[in-house]
């Protein structure tokens, strides 16, 4: 098999060892290094040393960013690999044999690197990642705030949407405390539920003991923690984000994305489209097409391949929230899709829509342009009326004509 690197290095990477092995023609060296960034450094110099042309290493956790960054400043060319995509022989697991098997892949060329973004980009994925994993956390907290109140008779959520909101938070210092009085509830309230001041008098008369009111005080208070925290990373991104402001508004306009799904969007694909020669290689990459099943010339059901999840979940919530906009392309994609395919694949498909979208925004510099709800309408007319016209008459209708005058 021909060769394609003359000088490469395979390495196994764990999270107290490297072991690499470098392949110089017909020989290889193996050695041993530790992960301190010290040993790092002896290791690239090593490399640096014998001329190695590429090093490749796979995707094993949070363990390869050490040694990524390490070898990026130093400007060797590095390739992460899905650990997938590379499987040794089964019977022949040792990280010796693992670094030997990286290297004889890559002088082979059979190794596909993964996208690994510039060091800024990846520190504002962290970010971003940080603060929705914030939101989220936020999120289970209030559904252990619901959990206890259950336990304790109250029923506040049976009546208002949000139990964290400013009239539910003073409704529940008073549960905490003295409990709801009559002749104060209309202090605690304000909009809409002033309306509701009966069924929120009857839904505060609980059975709150003191351990459950220390417990609810706890939970309030880790929300707050937690709503302090996403303001400053809501800050700190909007700071480090600021050269993506333009990008930022054109997606905005696409339905469904708001500004912090267009920052999520833009932390995980930056704002460089030509590492992706077309739409159809970002939509595979963040894991919105169809998988490859065809056997014997026949198309086969396939799963959605694996991909970005950031930049999965936060498209397929877009999703969501766009295809509720009458008048729109997206919806008219929904719907058309949704009778035969179901819900779940109907939102994949929308998403799969806004991100080409988004691809084409970013490397054209075009604004974004709403085809129409009507846009389907416009292909096989005729087909469309005679099959109309067919479900009509199984369904009884009779055609009337009338006599010219």
């Amino acid at each position: 098999m021909q060769s394609v690197y003359e000088r490469c290095c395979g390495v196994d990477v764990h999270k107290k060892k490297i072991v690499a092995c470098l392949v110089v023609g017909k020989k290889q060296e193996l050695r041993t290094f530790g992960t301190m960034t010290k040993d790092i450094r002896e290791m690239a110099n090593w490399l640096v040393e014998n001329g190695c042309e590429m090093v490749a290493m796979e995707s094993t956790g949070a363990y390869w960013k050490p040694l990524y960054n390490v070898l990026e400043v130093l400007g060797l060319e590095v390739m992460v690999v899905n650990a997938q995509h590379m499987k040794a022989v089964p019977g022949r697991k040792t990280d010796v044999k693992d670094a030997e098997w990286i290297a004889d892949l890559l002088r082979h060329g059979l190794l596909r690197a993964s996208f690994i973004p510039d060091r800024e980009q990846r520190e504002l994925r962290e970010i971003s990642r940080y603060r929705k994993s914030l939101t989220e956390e936020r999120a289970r907290e209030n559904n252990r705030l619901q959990k206890i109140l259950e336990g304790c008779n109250i029923k506040l959520s049976s009546v208002v949407s949000d139990i964290t909101g400013l009239s539910s938070r003073r409704l529940l210092q008073k549960v905490v405390g003295n409990g709801v009085c009559e002749d104060e509830i209309n202090d605690l309230l304000h909009g809409r539920l002033l309306g509701k001041r009966e069924e929120l008098l009857l839904a505060c008369d609980g059975v709150v003991t003191k351990l459950q009111k220390k417990l609810i005080c706890a939970i309030l208070d880790h929300i707050d923690d937690m709503t302090r925290r996403i303001s400053d990373m809501d800050g700190i991104i909007n700071d480090e984000m600021q050269k993506f402001e333009e990008a930022i508004r054109a997606i905005d306009e696409i339905p469904g994305i708001a500004r912090q799904s267009a920052q999520n969007i833009l932390a995980e694909i930056g704002l460089d489209m030509s590492r992706f020669p077309t739409d159809a290689h970002i939509c595979s990459w963040a894991g919105l097409s169809p998988g490859n099943n065809e056997s014997a010339g026949k198309r086969k059901s396939g799963r959605t391949c694996k991909g970005n999840m950031m930049l999965k979940t936060t498209l397929v919530q877009a999703a969501k929230t766009a295809v509720k906009k009458k008048d729109s392309f997206f919806k008219a994609q929904y719907d058309r899709l949704v009778v035969r395919r179901g819900a779940n694949r109907a939102t994949v498909a929308v998403a799969h829509s806004m991100l080409i979208a988004i691809y084409h925004i970013l490397k054209d510099n075009t604004p974004f342009r709403d085809l129409g709800a009507d846009y389907y309408n416009q292909f096989n007319a005729q087909k469309k009326i005679s099959a109309y016209l067919k479900k009509l008459t199984d369904l009884g209708w009779q055609p009337t004509t009338t006599s010219a005058v």
